[in-house]
């Protein structure tokens, strides 16, 4: 796929996964996941000296991304995302930048984008967005937090759950419901926060990929009418746009890990030795490295598909995303298992590398929709823009 970079793209893909090879060594990432913070500050730093931090911003608030920024370089995304996967770095980019940051760009106001946007590039700010519920599973509509006028601005009650980076997060966003039922797509509204306002608790813990995520509840939040992000009673749009950039940000996220264990099992297969002879000589093993490679392009080829298509229209995004996520979720579950039965026992221990990879592509599984979830949006999506089609013919 290299082929499709341009110059500056492919020296940022050589600059990150230079990073990631030299900073983040297996037994440094187990550090980093053991200490008490759960990230490292300095590597974050990097990031930002590095510009990763200022990718999909406009120029004028001090980002890389062009005048508006509303692209999002959704390549270079796809870049870091990849280096990331090689490493299973658990450094909050994708809640910062990816999830926070396509709020700040596709909802906020001129005023909040000049408060936040510079602060996220320098690294001197983290963000983290807390969209989903005990109850919601992955209707993102469904949602029981309320927003009620509160004078000029809202009080906001109501929990969310499993929200990635809020634990180191400065600032975060949430959905409320401002009118309508529980499950109604119309009546939902985005707000930011900032992570000390009154009110506002969470309950941290590491969950099984080594990332930091936490339970939220807010009980009489008070934010003012600018912390309104996009347009009141309608930011599901909004949330569905930025969850599908965020989705083919772990679709590339997972096609970098999914390469290191198609490597590392090559490579254990071709210096393991069994019955006198190396794994890799006997055909039925051989037949399985094949049947690995072929998954791991697949998923380096969709995920790529999946980002090209995030400035389509709505309908041809969402059924790239969908198609894109439905197929990694199967294929990298297949690489993760397929990569411990090879290694064998020793695949299954928290001392090798092995293990971690395959608990971080089955969190990003289930990330944002598992594979039935999207095939089933996958296939709402065909059908509509089938029904709209036929509609157009008949018209004719």
């Amino acid at each position: 796929m290299d082929h499709i970079f341009n110059e500056e793209q492919r020296m940022l893909k050589d600059s990150v996964e230079r990073l990631v090879a030299q900073r983040y060594r297996f037994e440094d990432r187990r550090a980093i996941v053991a200490s008490g913070a759960g990230w490292s500050r300095d590597i974050w730093g990097e990031f930002a000296d590095l510009g990763l931090l200022a990718l999909p911003f406009a120029e004028q608030y001090g980002g890389m991304g062009g005048e508006d920024g509303k692209a999002g370089a959704p390549i270079e995304t796809l870049v870091v995302m990849q280096a990331f996967g090689r490493g299973i770095v658990v450094e909050p980019y994708l809640p910062t930048v990816v999830l926070g940051g396509g709020l700040l760009r596709h909802g906020a106001g001129g005023a909040l984008q000049a408060e936040l946007i510079p602060a996220v590039a320098e690294g001197k700010k983290l963000l983290a967005f807390g969209y989903a519920e005990p109850q919601s599973r992955f209707n993102l509509a469904n949602v029981r937090t309320r927003a009620q006028k509160d004078g000029s601005g809202f009080r906001l009650d109501g929990r969310k759950s499993v929200v990635y980076g809020a634990p180191m997060a400065d600032g975060l966003f949430v959905t409320a419901r401002t009118a309508g039922g529980e499950r109604d797509a119309q009546g939902i509204s985005v707000f930011y926060l900032d992570a000390k306002t009154p009110g506002l608790s969470r309950r941290d813990y590491t969950t099984i990929d080594g990332t930091r995520a936490s339970e939220l509840t807010l009980q009489g939040v008070k934010v003012g009418a600018a912390a309104l992000v996009g347009k009141l009673d309608h930011g599901l749009p909004l949330v569905e746009r930025v969850l599908d950039e965020a989705t083919a940000a772990v679709c590339a996220e997972a096609s970098g890990a999914m390469s290191v264990l198609n490597d590392k099992t090559l490579e254990y297969a071709r210096t393991r030795v069994a019955f006198g002879q190396h794994l890799s000589e006997f055909q039925v093993i051989q037949h399985r490295l094949v049947d690995l490679r072929v998954a791991v392009e697949y998923g380096i080829a969709v995920a790529m598909m999946a980002t090209l298509k995030l400035n389509a229209s709505e309908s041809e995004r969402r059924r790239a995303v969908s198609a894109a996520k439905a197929m990694l979720g199967r294929d990298s579950r297949y690489v993760g298992q397929t990569a411990i039965q090879l290694h064998g026992a020793i695949g299954m221990t928290d001392d090798l590398d092995i293990g971690h990879y395959f608990k971080r592509l089955t969190t990003i599984g289930w990330l944002f929709g598992n594979s039935d979830h999207h095939l089933r949006r996958f296939w709402a999506q065909w059908r509509g823009s089938d029904a709209h089609a036929q509609n157009n013919r008949e018209a004719a």
